[in-house]
């Protein structure tokens, strides 16, 4: 249901990806885009995105995690 955005967010959604790489180009498949944000270091473990209703949501990559489950 649309509703008005509301900053900052009310959830704040993570997907965590054992293949990040992937799960981006899934969710850009799904009409998602990437969020650029000035303050994300180079070596950030996650990618900002944002839905086609402007939901913003993060994807971690989780592929060094040792306690994992896919």
């Amino acid at each position: 249901m649309p509703s008005e955005r509301i900053l900052p967010p009310r959830i704040h959604l993570d997907l965590y990806a054992a293949d990040q790489t992937a799960e981006i180009a899934r969710l850009s498949r799904l009409g998602a885009c990437e969020v650029p944000w000035d303050g994300r270091t180079a070596d950030a473990g996650y990618v900002i995105m944002e839905d086609t209703e402007g939901n913003r949501f993060c994807v971690i990559d989780a592929s060094g995690w040792s306690g994992f489950m896919r």
